[in-house]
């Protein structure tokens, strides 16, 4: 059966969406290239986190790194075309969050 062969890949997407942090860094990657102290200071999240999600989507494909030999080394990230491809999903999300997530809902704690 056709589901029995897609629900895997269903689940590690989601599982791997889902995952704290890399919805927004997806979406932060979406605007082009960006260097590590960028990302740092747009989003919401220690360095370390960042550096161990960055290295978990370049791990999945989905992020690559352009390391330049400069002084000093400049380190950039950008999303590949696997991570491109997910842009009409963060759209989509996006558009149904605008639509169906609450004020009242932002301020819920959700764990």
């Amino acid at each position: 059966m056709i589901m029995e062969k897609l629900c895997p890949r269903f689940e590690k997407a989601m599982g791997l969406l889902s995952t704290r942090w890399v919805g927004l860094i997806l979406s932060d990657l979406l605007g082009g290239t960006k260097r590590f102290s960028e990302m740092e200071s747009d989003l919401p999240i220690s360095g370390r986190l960042l550096s161990d999600r960055l290295k978990m989507l370049e791990k999945e494909g989905i992020v690559k790194r352009n390391i330049y030999s400069e002084f000093p080394v400049r380190i950039e990230y950008s999303l590949s075309d696997k991570g491109k491809a997910l842009e009409p999903v963060i759209q989509e999300i996006q558009c149904w969050a605008d639509n169906h997530v609450t004020e009242e809902e932002l301020n819920t704690e959700c764990e």
